[in-house]
């Protein structure tokens, strides 16, 4: 075994795959390939995955919300004869540009990372995406916010309940592999913005500490019943938020509904979209000569 071999462990069944990130002694640290999950293992636990993690992840390249996120843009591309609550005029009305909520994602795990850019590029929402680890979280959103000016943030990454909890209780953050840097993050976002309606904060990864995070100011964390989530149902969320009107709430129900781990993995509280249209695309429009 060796440091980025894919691995499943023996002692679980091999019910989840893994990429060694690390080696100390003959203890592996682990990387959940399609969950936000890490976990460490005796090597003689570990049996190695015969296939590449983008074979494993294949249907996480197109996930199966992002259909579902198609079909609502396109029930967008018109001006609906009544828009914001004022009666459209008897005369056509003019194309519009849409500016979708724009997103600062900061992620502890840069396969992850990798695969929600492409995503979000795929689906128009403009975004920034930044690798960082679980414990730098804080200072880089500390950092970036004042300069990305983001609508929606998303922090994640990896984490998990520890075997060998000092306490033994699950709502202690000392319980948590990195629920105690999500937090922190959190708490540097409400200070940089306390409206949750002007951003909106997504927070957490895999059996994250959900009370916590909402209680920082999160709009949304994961996860109310301490189970794995998918590495891309935080993207998910953010991508409906960034696509409901201004003048909308999100329905959390639906947009957690979208999710691969439900209410189980994600909860949220009611906030306000992000997207806005405008008039006129001025790259359409001719200048007028001069008189």
């Amino acid at each position: 075994m060796k440091q980025g071999d894919l691995v499943t462990r023996r002692s679980y069944g091999g019910d989840i795959v893994f990429k060694i990130q690390d080696i100390l002694q003959q203890q592996a640290i682990l990387r959940g390939v399609d969950y936000r999950l890490l976990a460490d293992a005796p090597l003689f636990d570990l049996v190695k995955a015969p296939l590449d993690p983008y074979q494993y992840t294949l249907r996480t390249t197109r996930p199966s919300w992002m259909e579902s996120m198609r079909r609502a843009r396109e029930n967008q591309t018109e001006m609906p004869q009544a828009y914001g609550g004022v009666e459209a005029p008897e005369k056509p009305v003019p194309a519009y540009f849409e500016m979708p909520g724009k997103v600062l994602h900061l992620d502890g795990d840069p396969i992850y990372l990798r695969k929600c850019m492409s995503l979000y590029g795929e689906l128009r929402v403009p975004a920034e995406g930044y690798y960082v680890p679980e414990s730098q979280m804080a200072d880089a959103m500390y950092r970036l916010l004042p300069q990305v000016k983001p609508d929606i943030v998303v922090v994640t990454g990896h984490d998990g309940i520890l075997k060998n909890r000092r306490n033994g209780d699950y709502t202690h953050l000392s319980s948590y592999k990195n629920s105690y840097h999500f937090v922190n993050a959190v708490k540097v976002a409400r200070q940089y913005e306390k409206n949750k309606d002007t951003l909106t904060v997504v927070a957490g990864a895999c059996q994250s500490h959900f009370e916590a995070i909402m209680q920082a100011g999160a709009n949304y964390a994961s996860s109310p019943a301490r189970v794995l989530i998918h590495a891309l149902d935080p993207l998910c969320v953010a991508v409906k938020v960034a696509y409901t009107p201004i003048r909308d709430t999100v329905n959390i129900v639906d947009v957690i509904g979208l999710t691969h781990s439900g209410l189980e993995g994600l909860g949220g509280v009611e906030s306000r979209g992000s997207y806005r249209r405008g008039v006129p695309i001025i790259q359409k429009m001719i200048p007028k000569e001069a008189p």
